[in-house]
């Protein structure tokens, strides 16, 4: 059997009327808001006065805070990192965060 024939069988194992492209389509349906309301903070202390803005309240694994903070800092142009559930970036960036956050599909 070579793979014509597994493409033919696999076609016709398919609904009437449905595509490969369209069962494609309806996995990447526009993701679903994620939940929970983020917290933007600015803070000086413990900084030796360099200011830096605080994203907290995330709910997902680590892993998709520290995937948030790549694209916030790639967008930004600024440096920052992510550990224990929080955001941190250099400077006071709150209005500049916002709108990408919520473009992202968080609530602030």
């Amino acid at each position: 059997m070579d793979w014509k024939d597994m493409l033919s069988q696999m076609r016709d194992s398919l609904p009437e009327g449905e595509s490969p492209a369209a069962q494609e389509a309806e996995e990447n349906v526009a993701p679903a808001k994620k939940k929970g309301k983020l917290s933007i903070a600015m803070e000086r202390k413990g900084r030796g006065g360099k200011t830096a803005t605080i994203i907290y309240g995330f709910e997902e694994d680590d892993e998709e805070v520290r995937a948030v903070a790549t694209k916030l800092k790639q967008r930004l142009g600024i440096g920052g990192s992510a550990r224990g559930g929080e955001i941190l970036l250099q400077g006071d960036l709150r209005e500049k965060v916002k709108p990408l956050l919520k473009e992202m599909g968080y609530k602030c």
